[in-house]
């Protein structure tokens, strides 16, 4: 929560916008809690304190590939840097270990090839940009090298894109743990064609929402 200590006049910062959400704008005035923001958008806007946030002036207009790198970590601030990367079509973000996706509704075919798995297979996380196969491959290498059972939680809104972010971390595992199949199908192919059953009863509550997938990466020994 933003405190008279790091919002002053001159300050920029983060303000709510009824239709926007957030903008951005520099501090007019402060009289006891009440800010004044003169926004980049023209407006002037009068809020709370506690309601206005300050905004890294220093953070590359591109946005940052893990958000572990910002000044502050807050609401807008976040928001912003999503919205930043997902200008340059770039739709993963990592926050530490955590990877955030953003639907583009629409097929990126070139991001989940063969090609591209070939690229994060035994990369160390976060060499690379971010991406749900990093995470896929950090699962199935700790299950190889420690011998421990994992598991990857995709959590959502409804139309965020949990099923098919689920299909690519399947087929990323699929394709690791071997292409040979039986009956002219690839481990690959009989994966995935079990999802329809996964959705079933591979589903996981969270406390944001009770439709969350999950997907076990699961070690049998040798």
């Amino acid at each position: 929560m933003a405190t008279t200590d790091n919002i002053i006049v001159g300050s920029h910062v983060w303000v709510e916008d009824p239709v926007l959400a957030w903008i951005d704008g520099e501090v007019l005035r402060i009289n006891g809690g009440e800010v004044r923001v003169q926004a980049t958008n023209g407006k002037t806007v009068v809020a709370n304190i506690s309601k206005v946030f300050p905004k890294d002036t220093e953070a590359p207009p591109g946005g940052v590939d893990d958000m572990t790198k910002l000044s502050y970590l807050h609401e807008p601030g976040v928001l912003h840097n999503l919205a930043a990367r997902y200008e340059l079509n770039e739709i993963y973000t990592y926050t530490g270990n955590i990877l955030i996706a953003i639907n583009p509704f629409q097929r990126l075919p070139h991001m989940y090839d063969t090609h591209m798995m070939e690229q994060y297979k035994g990369a160390a996380f976060g060499e690379l940009s971010p991406h749900v196969f990093a995470v896929a491959d950090a699962a199935y290498r700790q299950m190889i090298n420690e011998g421990k059972s994992n598991s990857i939680l995709v959590s959502g809104e409804s139309g965020a894109g949990k099923t098919e972010t689920t299909k690519m971390l399947m087929r990323y595992l699929a394709y690791m743990g071997g292409r040979s199949g039986v009956e002219g199908r690839t481990v690959e192919q009989q994966v995935l064609e079990s999802n329809p059953v996964l959705e079933a009863f591979g589903n996981a509550k969270t406390v944001r929402n009770n439709n969350s997938r999950c997907v076990l990466v699961h070690y049998l020994g040798n």
